[in-house]
């Protein structure tokens, strides 16, 4: 990512926003962090695969599989799931308790809030809309004629990948670990939280606890407020 990434315009060069805070970095997982499920569960759900692919994700966010092999096995199993029905599921996710009363007191107080995903943009952008975060960085699920072809793409397919682009956005906003909240709750998540000084596991597994400096366990977002 360069400064000709899409999303530089979101960015104000300014150090501060109007109120006077100095701008500072929160980065969100999607699944299971602001939105409460998965959503991949989900669309297996609607071709009666939604234990086989729970199962699969479990695995996943304990960090027992590979993330890359786990991701493109699970959308595999989507194949044929029409593209409408794709978006309507995903217009209908259910958000964590919290999440939008959150994300507007963070911007509030001089934060840039980005979203993280290793799950699809159909959901994630929709999610933007709805919760005013500033961007969303996530994976695109391939169609041919309506249908998913049970392939995928994007910038968040790797273990590594969430680390990376923090490091990316750090350094396009001039913005410091010190100054970075990271909160997320799955093994995918650790990468990032290598490169921020407050790490929020939030209803977490025990692998990405092991990273964490802060620790909530209550599905409440806005518990996260009291702590940064």
């Amino acid at each position: 990512m360069s400064a000709s990434c899409p999303y530089t315009e979101l960015f104000s060069d300014s150090k501060t926003n109007e109120k006077g805070y100095e701008m500072k970095l929160c980065v969100f997982d999607f699944d299971s962090t602001l939105m409460d499920g998965e959503t991949i569960d989900f669309l297996a759900g609607a071709l009666g695969l939604g234990e086989k692919v729970a199962k699969i994700t479990e695995m996943a966010m304990r960090g027992e599989l590979d993330f890359f092999e786990s991701l493109t096995q699970r959308v595999s199993l989507l194949e044929g799931l029409e593209e409408e029905k794709v978006n309507e599921i995903c217009h209908n996710l259910p958000f964590m308790p919290g999440a939008k009363e959150t994300i507007m007191e963070l911007k509030k107080r001089g934060f840039k809030v980005v979203v993280f995903s290793g799950g699809f943009r159909n959901a994630t952008s929709d999610a933007r809309e709805k919760l005013g975060f500033d961007a969303d960085f996530s994976n695109v699920l391939h169609a041919r004629e309506g249908r998913l072809s049970g392939l995928v793409g994007g910038d968040m397919m790797f273990d590594f990948s969430k680390g990376d682009m923090l490091k990316r956005l750090q350094n396009l906003l001039g913005i410091s670990p010190t100054d970075t909240v990271v909160v997320g709750d799955g093994a995918n998540d650790r990468s990032m939280f290598v490169h921020a000084d407050t790490r929020i596991a939030f209803c977490a597994k025990e692998i990405l606890k092991k990273e964490a400096n802060i620790i909530i366990d209550t599905k409440d977002l806005t518990q996260i407020l009291k702590e940064i």
